[in-house]
């Protein structure tokens, strides 16, 4: 943390800090797993007995909050969210240990004996949005794959964010460097143009945000990242589809938190039986609050309905709206999700296996869902313990990212005096 009456500006903070973090990275990456799996557990008892002090924090941060509701519902921290917090890392603590992990051996006809094995990265720099949650899961990713970490949060969460990395930081001293942890805590933008210029000090960045930001971080980076894209899902209610599982389904992706990554936004229905199906899942819609709007033939069949324009399509909604579209084919869906989609997640709901085969092999997407909610795509879902972010790009990991997402790869080579002839 920043030393009392130490003023500096974001880019003077973040290569101090930054180089830190490079000179714990190779003690961390040389740390037994008993050492780095304490630290996490130890981290998550005093999240729970500090419960108060980050509802503290958190409250002053809410106080200074002036967005959406949809968007303090990201910055909010209760009880129950910080002991999902603290019960992330115990999880993460006790999954398998990716560092050092042999991916594939095997020997020469020379006698070379040849290994494939898992490293960590190194420093990995984290740019996310007031989401302060992240704060500790993202820690506890990247510290049980052997990499230290720089944090640079929403300006929004600042308080919540230094007052969680200060007990982590001051739970681990006696299992692995503290310095293995760094938060930005000047929110200048100047922080984060330093963050990816920081050739020689950062090893990998993901960047969490909107897809302004990520378009921002693809031009300007000069470090390696993840394209961590927008959300901007959709679930097609195929012709052959049960009807009473499509609605509880999409019910859930949109209402249950709408405000993130894996929210649905678009609903795409069949032709075939949007007469009777679309007045109905419109009307359970509207009993959630939802803001629902259409394109002209969903508008004409229930009159009142908003126009969805150009603009609608290609929006991801961080709120209570969604948009529906009528459509005569799969061939049609795959096309409206190809033109507007980003890549994240897009689920189909049919009864009919070809039918969705073929959607699943055809959408280009981290994770296609069949008869599923698109809120089911995340790390601790798919039994990660967490993620560092989702993956929309198709290197060098796509989707949820776990532990060996925060990994690469080094060959191992043994001789006996080998030379080349």
């Amino acid at each position: 943390m920043t030393a009392p009456g130490l003023v500096s500006s974001a880019a003077e903070e973040v290569r101090r800090k930054g180089h830190l973090a490079r000179l714990a990275a190779p003690m961390l990456a040389s740390t037994p797993r008993v050492n780095r799996d304490s630290a996490l557990v130890h981290a998550a008892a005093s999240i729970d007995t500090r419960i108060p002090e980050i509802l503290d924090a958190n409250n002053k941060d809410l106080a200074a909050f002036a967005g959406s509701e949809a968007l303090r519902d990201r910055l909010l921290l209760n009880e129950g969210r910080i002991r999902e917090m603290a019960a992330s890392m115990r999880t993460i603590a006790d999954l398998p240990d990716p560092v050092g992990e042999v991916i594939e051996s095997w020997a020469t006809t020379t006698g070379l004996e040849i290994k494939r094995v898992r490293v960590p990265f190194g420093v990995v720099a984290v740019i996310y949005e007031a989401r302060p949650n992240v704060t500790a899961e993202v820690v506890a990713v990247a510290l049980k794959s052997g990499n230290t970490i720089v944090l640079r949060g929403g300006s929004e969460a600042i308080e919540s964010n230094k007052a969680i990395v200060t007990v982590i930081r001051e739970s681990i001293a006696e299992y692995i460097p503290q310095d293995s942890i760094q938060l930005i805590e000047n929110t200048d933008r100047s922080g984060v143009d330093e963050i990816l210029r920081a050739e020689g000090l950062v090893d990998l960045v993901v960047p969490r945000g909107s897809a302004n930001f990520i378009k921002y971080v693809r031009v300007n980076s000069k470090v390696p990242f993840i394209e961590t894209g927008a959300g901007n899902n959709h679930i097609f209610v195929d012709k052959d589809a049960n009807l009473e599982l499509a609605t509880r389904v999409i019910v859930n992706a949109k209402v249950q938190r709408p405000s993130v990554c894996n929210a649905v936004r678009k609903l795409l229905i069949h032709e075939d039986l949007a007469h009777t199906y679309l007045p109905q899942v419109v009307a359970q819609l509207d009993s959630h609050g939802v803001r629902v709007k259409g394109c002209p033939r969903a508008r004409q069949i229930v009159p009142g309905l908003e126009e969805a324009t150009e603009e609608d399509w290609n929006a991801e909604y961080m709120d209570l709206t969604i948009a529906i579209k009528i459509v005569a084919s799969l061939e049609e869906v795959l096309a409206h999700i190809d033109r507007y989609g980003s890549r994240h997640s897009e689920a189909i709901i049919t009864e009919n296996h070809d039918t969705a085969s073929r959607f699943i092999s055809l959408t280009d997407c981290s994770t296609a869902l069949v008869n599923a909610s698109t809120r089911l795509v995340d790390g601790g879902v798919f039994g990660f313990g967490t993620e560092v972010g989702i993956s929309t790009q198709k290197l060098h990991s796509r989707g949820p990212m776990g532990l060996r997402d925060l990994t690469t790869t080094k060959f191992v080579v043994w001789g006996k005096g080998h030379i080349r002839e």
